[in-house]
């Protein structure tokens, strides 16, 4: 079996109904109450509708469906664990992959489970585009023999396999004869191990499944509530009304830990997941070089990372950005021991010597004789992201520079700031993963790149580097590790010179729960999957949740 690396997916609970638990009170059947604070729900139980589904918004997918394998997020160099596929081969190459499913698993309808719905699933990827996030263009057909799948795509898929691994398979016999990208599955049949039993806008509860292939859940029920945002859900963990879910807590030790030391936990694991300040590379001030490297040398990531995350979200000292120790066999030897610093005055001089001067009240004028100032924009509600834009102006005082930060409206944020690139500076998420391609291709990949106005996916700074694009499809492509090693030190250098954003800190996997009902959760001592609820993970989580024995 080729190695297996994996990319981990890691979401931001930034977003803003509520629920309430129908037994919290401890021991065998007690309820366990999942929080997100994603507002009112849609009747969508889809598993396959990118977006608007509320079984994917709140997480209950991903007990009802189940992925190929379980991935750890969190530590991705460890071998996935067979799930619904007994393994997943990789050619040497990584265009193809051979899928053998596990015997002996049953559909909640008890028809059995077979290669045919593993088949049926991918194709539907080809079939309709609008499901496929994950490979767009880049299946070229799959092919169902002798009891195994074989996917073969159009180019490699090094950098993406956990997308593949962790892909959720739907039943042939109940999707055929649906349209996957209108379909809201109100009775969802799955293989996971619990069932749908009831659903309201605010809230989803779930039932063991009696013939689950993986032996019987020990939680007696499971609730997904809705609350209408991060305070109401922050408040619901820290009274026990909610005791799994993830949200930004300041101060997470005295406001959540503190209301119960026995039972109340948080935990993070690493990852390449970041944030990074895009800047906008086609509008003032960020289209000069000079400027962008200034910024990046009075920014206080130390004090970011205190004040604004409350230390959640580790520091990044290593000036390529990347996270450590995550990047250390990735990082460039030019790079070791490089650490970003803040150095007001090397930030002056260097926009000095590209022609910007100082005017009587002390204020940057660059070289068009311009008073420089920028606005920093995040939506209101943000706490971590706005503190952390505050922290972000004052640097910029430093220089000379008035900067507002805007609190936006979030779905103006979503919807025609950051895709339109309506902005000059904001703070936004990276895809995690096993490597640090998916962090670089966010912020730099010209095969990203649209002009201001158009809507893009990712590079919402609109940075263009030829050299850069051709490195990142070179890791992408490459079937050996020096090859990858080489690309990958282009693209280090090119962020480092040409400074398109700024890597502001590392964003882990991050979770709260309680341990008054269930144990079983991952700890920062056994961090055997991605903590949060809402990912494919959560199968893996809740099979080895128990009862908790006082």
């Amino acid at each position: 079996m080729a190695g297996v690396a994996t990319v981990a997916l890691l979401a931001t609970a930034c977003s803003g109904g509520g629920g309430t638990s129908d037994d919290s009170t401890g021991g065998d059947g007690a309820v366990l109450t999942v929080g997100m604070p994603n507002g009112p729900q849609n009747e969508n139980q889809s598993p396959l509708i990118p977006t608007g589904s509320a079984a994917k918004s709140l997480g209950y997918a991903w007990v009802i469906y189940e992925s190929l394998m379980q991935v750890n997020d969190v530590n991705p160099l460890e071998d996935p664990e067979p799930w619904l596929a007994e393994s997943v081969e990789w050619t040497d190459d990584y265009t193809a992959a051979t899928i053998t499913p596990r015997d002996g698993v049953k559909w909640s309808d008890g028809e059995d489970f077979t290669a045919d719905d593993v088949a049926f699933t991918l194709q539907l990827l080809i079939d309709y585009p609008a499901i496929n996030n994950n490979f767009p263009d880049q299946i070229d057909k799959v092919e169902n023999a002798d009891g195994k799948v074989t996917i073969t795509f159009t180019e490699s898929q090094y950098v993406n396999q956990v997308k593949l691994l962790q892909q959720v398979i739907v039943p042939e016999h109940i999707w055929k004869d649906e349209d996957p990208t209108t379909f809201t599955d109100t009775e969802p049949v799955g293989t996971g191990p619990y069932l749908l039993d009831t659903w309201t806008p605010q809230a989803a509860t779930l039932v063991p499944n009696p013939d689950y292939w993986g032996g019987e859940p020990k939680v007696a029920k499971l609730q997904y509530s809705s609350y209408n945002d991060n305070n109401a859900l922050t408040t619901a963990l820290t009274t026990g009304e909610a005791q799994w879910g993830w949200t930004f807590i300041a101060d997470y030790e005295d406001v959540f830990i503190a209301k119960d030391p026995d039972h109340h936990h948080q935990v993070a694991g690493g990852g390449f997941g970041s944030d990074i300040l895009y800047l906008n590379n086609e509008t003032k001030p960020f289209d000069d070089v000079a400027f962008r490297k200034a910024l990046n040398l009075v920014v206080d990531r130390a004090q970011i990372s205190e004040l604004a995350g409350s230390g959640v979200w580790p520091v990044i000292d290593s000036v390529t950005g990347m996270p450590m120790p995550s990047g250390e066999q990735y990082l460039a030897p030019e790079f070791k021991g490089d650490e970003l610093k803040v150095d007001v005055d090397e930030a002056k001089q260097i926009l000095t010597d590209a022609g910007y001067t100082w005017n009587g009240s002390d204020k940057l004028v660059d070289p068009d004789g311009e008073v420089v100032t920028f606005e920093l924009v995040n939506p209101a509600g943000w706490n971590d992201y706005l503190t952390a834009l505050d922290l972000i102006k004052t640097g910029a005082a430093q220089l000379g520079v008035d900067a507002t930060v805007n609190a936006a409206n979030q779905d103006a944020w979503f919807n025609d700031i950051i895709p339109f690139g309506n902005f000059q500076a904001t703070l936004h998420w990276t895809d995690g993963g096993a490597t640090p391609w998916n962090m670089y291709a966010n912020l730099m990949d010209g095969n990203s790149y649209v002009p201001l106005g158009e809507t893009a996916t990712w590079n919402f700074g609109r940075y263009k580097n030829d050299a850069v694009t051709q490195a990142l499809a070179d890791f992408k492509g490459a079937s050996d590790d020096a090859a990858r090693q080489t690309a990958i030190e282009t693209i280090q250098k090119a962020y480092v010179e040409d400074v398109p954003g700024l890597v502001i800190w590392s964003r882990p996997a991050v979770a709260q729960y309680s341990t008054k009902n269930y144990t079983g959760f991952p700890t920062a001592d056994d961090l055997y999957a991605n903590p949060q609820p809402t990912g494919p993970q959560a199968a893996r989580i809740v099979m080895k949740l128990e009862p908790t024995q006082d």
